[in-house]
């Protein structure tokens, strides 16, 4: 990948950073690298530039190694990465009303249509508080972070580079002290229509448009987010916007909102998938597998529809008995959330469930659903290579990596089945089967045409997948971006 096209260095900003520190059993401090799209992807960018990162602070062992530093960077020595590592040490009150309460579920629930609106949310002094108490604070946190990067800076400023749903009101309070700095935005879920955020009472949804707004270039997945957005802009703000140009003027500056669909190193995770430990993990699925495999690997999340999912395969069942015996469902679910009342609930539902179908269906020598609740990435991707029928039938999702992970390695030309609510559907839609997360029977009927399609049609729909997922791979992500941010700089 090469270097940054702008000689400006980079200040990276996300609540969760690249490592985290423990204690082993013997008591020594320990590194560990952090999982999760985000931080991968972000780590591509590391890999060619000179970067500062700011992060919260996970584990008491990030907290003593941030004070151990006075509380500024750690540099680090890893896989050639040219990075420091700044931690942001919140009070634990405050994290807590920030993280579990605003932006986890609230915002999260909003942006992907979670709510039951007939009973849920209740907007009470806990939530009000919890946003001036939890969720400005740790930004302004943030914030000050930020401007001490800036101001300890000599030469050009650094660009920053916020990320997430985290961190909506922090821009605003870092141009407030530095109104010259280029902010850069992305955003990872999905951005959804204006009506969606008047569950927010209209100073905190505000806030948060306001804040996104202090950016010059706010960043989604597709273009779908890009205009609900845009919509955002013109009906709850009242401003003028530019949708031909995908710009809007505030205070004189002109934003650009723009798509940049996330992906992958296609060339790391083609040599991951066949390394040792995913071989080994390969031999063992083969072993077990029927003539037909269902696959979803999904986090336990309310927003992925695995109660669905599972019910569509139910009625599949029910409907094409002829392939009983011959097929197993393999979900590999990783726990999320569990300190969220709602995703015990998700969780236990989802067992529920999976145990009256493998008892209406199943017999001694066969479960039709195989649920194995563990965070084994190398089992993931040796799965990924085997299935015949890869299921993402997410409600909404930002972009569904998985799709395209599994799409370039998959060794049998196996169908995939995309909601059209996935941010990977623009790209991959057309080579996919696609349902609507809500229609079981279209969800079944994709499973059964799946099973029957010709194998020349396998054949090019799978082709097309990987085609599409290494010419657009995260090296191209990151490319358009600095693209971008360089012309706004130079502009």
């Amino acid at each position: 990948m090469q270097g940054c096209p702008f000689e400006n260095d980079l200040l990276l900003v996300s609540n969760r950073g690249p490592f985290s520190w423990r204690r082993d059993e013997s008591g020594e401090l320990t590194t560990t690298r952090g999982s999760g799209g985000l931080v991968t992807a972000l780590l591509g960018v590391a890999a060619s530039c000179e970067i500062t990162w700011i992060a919260s602070a996970m584990t008491p062992e990030d907290a003593e190694v941030s004070a151990g530093a006075g509380g500024g960077s750690i540099a680090i020595d890893s896989d050639g990465l040219n990075l420091a590592l700044r931690f942001i040490v919140s009070d634990q009150d405050a994290y807590h009303k920030f993280y579990n309460i605003i932006a986890n579920p609230l915002i999260w629930f909003i942006q992907h249509y979670l709510w039951d609106l007939s009973v849920v949310p209740d907007i009470r002094r806990n939530e009000i508080d919890a946003w001036e108490e939890g969720y400005q604070v740790v930004n302004r946190q943030f914030a000050a972070a930020v401007c001490e990067e800036l101001e300890s800076r000599t030469g050009p400023k650094p660009v920053v580079m916020l990320h997430d749903y985290h961190l909506y009101t922090c821009p605003a309070a870092i141009r407030e002290v530095h109104p010259d700095v280029f902010l850069h935005q992305f955003i990872h879920i999905p951005w959804p229509q204006p009506d969606a955020w008047l569950v927010l009472p209209p100073r905190i949804r505000e806030a948060i448009v306001q804040g996104l707004l202090a950016n010059d270039i706010i960043a989604f997945h597709t273009a779908r987010y890009v205009r609900n957005f845009l919509l955002c802009c013109e009906e709850l703000l009242g401003l003028e916007v530019d949708y031909e140009g995908s710009n809007v003027m505030v205070d004189g500056r002109e934003v650009w909102v723009r798509p940049y669909p996330i992906s992958i190193d296609c060339a790391d995770f083609e040599r991951l998938a066949e390394s040792e430990p995913v071989l080994e993990e390969e031999e063992k699925i083969v072993g077990e597998r029927r003539e037909h495999l269902v696959l979803r690997v999904d986090r336990m999340d309310l927003s992925k529809n695995i109660v669905r999912g599972f019910k569509a395969f139910d009625l599949f069942l029910d409907e094409h008995p002829e392939f009983r015996e011959r097929i197993t469902f393999l979900a590999l679910l990783q726990p999320s959330r569990e300190d969220v009342e709602e995703y015990v609930e998700y969780r236990e539902k989802i067992m529920r469930v999976v145990e009256v179908i493998n008892t209406k269906h199943g017999n001694v020598n066969w479960m039709p659903i195989d649920v194995r609740m563990e965070d084994r990435f190398n089992r993931s991707v040796a799965a990924y290579k085997q299935y015949d029928i890869l299921m993402v039938n997410a409600i909404f999702d930002g972009m569904n990596l998985i799709a395209k992970e599994a799409g370039l390695v998959n060794r049998r030309n196996g169908v995939l089945i995309l909601s059209e609510n996935t941010g990977a559907h623009e790209q991959l839609g057309e080579h996919a089967l696609t349902v609507n997360p809500f229609d079981l029977e279209d969800q079944a009927s994709a499973i059964h045409r799946a099973l029957t399609m010709s194998d020349v049609e396998k054949s090019e729909r799978a082709g097309r997948i990987r085609q599409t997922v290494m010419k657009n791979d995260i090296s191209k992500w990151i490319r358009t971006q600095f693209d971008d941010i360089k012309s706004k700089l130079d502009g």
